[in-house]
């Protein structure tokens, strides 16, 4: 048997992003893979849990997966301190990480192994294209709202780094706890700071109930010109949060449901599950399942080392992903989009949200190896 844990976020601020979707999608790259899911004669489980967006809880459920459970794989890992705990349990038990969820940079940086890849997105990534593209736009001085965990932290100081090579200034930042419902006096902050652009580093409901605090306040609109930009918003945040709020702002993504004929088809399949599109982190899953199961096919084993140096060998090509490759820190290299929120006039149908602005090369959205601190990585 190949058994595959999705360990997500259920119940808490990102489970409209990953949670019960993550499960769909993996269940969907199953069935992609073969009718009868199965691979090299083995039947393929899939199992789920909600990690509750705690380390602790995070990591005993992974060591009992791994130890008792027969679990070969676990992926999604939505929020960083989970992902970085379970990465490590993984190589210390010969098993393997596939991190769609979580997005710090550490994971493939100074936390890198042999054991985990990085999916869909990261801190640097996020923060490059957006950054560089109000930077272009002549806005210069930020001010950041920021999540108090591990994320947050790595998104706001990867963003800072590329607002200050791009010429920019760094006015102020305030942290807020995961899960803050009135965000009123971090706004008042960033207000009083009169920087031009308001960087959110947080996510899920944090970041939906960010932007609608804000406009309540009046800030991005009307003769208040401060610009709103969440460095990490996903459909499902901008679905909730609505366009007449949403309107204008610009996010890089990994995924956008309405690119072309190949993630419209996926999602449309996948609407008929969860009467929502996917989110990029949902679509990660699919596209970081189904690769792993060809890589197996391709071994000819399930053992995790043979697997992934086939992970790493075949280039990754499906319905969410085109002509990514793994590399040696375990960062998968693929295009990123830059999109701007369309505005309520504009909009054609309730998930139609996003213009595509750009796409950004993936050698130029995601950190280049020679900055890498990853010990893999020889210098």
């Amino acid at each position: 048997m190949v058994k595959i844990g999705v360990l997500t976020d259920m119940s808490g601020v990102s489970a409209d992003n990953s949670g019960k979707g993550s499960v769909a999608a993996a269940e969907l790259a199953i069935e992609d893979f073969a009718k009868d899911k199965k691979v090299l004669g083995k039947p393929i489980e899939l199992i789920a849990a909600d990690h509750q967006g705690k380390t602790d809880i995070g990591a005993s459920l992974a060591r009992e997966w791994f130890d008792t459970k027969q679990v070969d794989m676990i992926t999604d890992l939505t929020f960083s301190n989970v992902a970085l705990a379970v990465q490590k349990i993984a190589d210390d038990k010969g098993k393997l990480a596939l991190v769609t969820g979580a997005g710090s940079a550490a994971i493939t940086n100074e936390n890198c192994n042999k054991s985990t890849v990085h999916w869909m997105y990261d801190t640097y990534a996020l923060a490059t294209g957006t950054a560089r593209a109000l930077s272009a736009q002549g806005l210069k001085s930020w001010f950041f709202i920021t999540a108090d965990y591990a994320f947050g932290h790595a998104l706001e100081k990867d963003a800072r780094a590329i607002v200050q090579a791009q010429g920019g200034q760094v006015l102020g930042s305030v942290r807020h706890p995961v899960g803050t419902s009135d965000m009123s006096s971090y706004l008042l902050q960033a207000q009083a700071s009169k920087a031009q652009v308001i960087g959110l580093a947080n996510s899920g409901a944090d970041t939906l109930n960010t932007v609608k605090q804000a406009r309540e306040f009046g800030l991005g609109v009307g003769a208040n010109k401060q610009v709103f930009t969440p460095l990490l918003a996903l459909i499902t945040e901008i679905h909730g949060m609505g366009l007449q709020n949403a309107q204008g702002m610009f996010i890089t993504t990994g995924f956008y449901w309405d690119q072309d004929e190949q993630t419209r088809a996926f999602s449309r399949r996948y609407y008929e599950r969860m009467n929502k599109m996917p989110s990029m982190m949902q679509a990660a899953v699919y596209s970081a399942v189904l690769h792993y199961l060809k890589a197996i096919q391709a071994a000819g084993t399930d053992e995790a080392q043979p697997v992934m140096a086939k992970m790493k060998a075949i280039e990754v090509n499906d319905a969410v992903v085109r002509k990514g490759h793994i590399r040696d820190d375990g960062r998968l290299v693929h295009d990123m989009l830059l999109v701007q929120v369309k505005t309520p006039a504009e909009s054609k149908a309730p998930w139609d949200v996003y213009q595509i602005k750009t796409v950004i090369p993936g050698d130029q959205a995601f950190q280049p190896l020679s900055q890498s601190r990853c010990p893999l990585i020889k210098k």
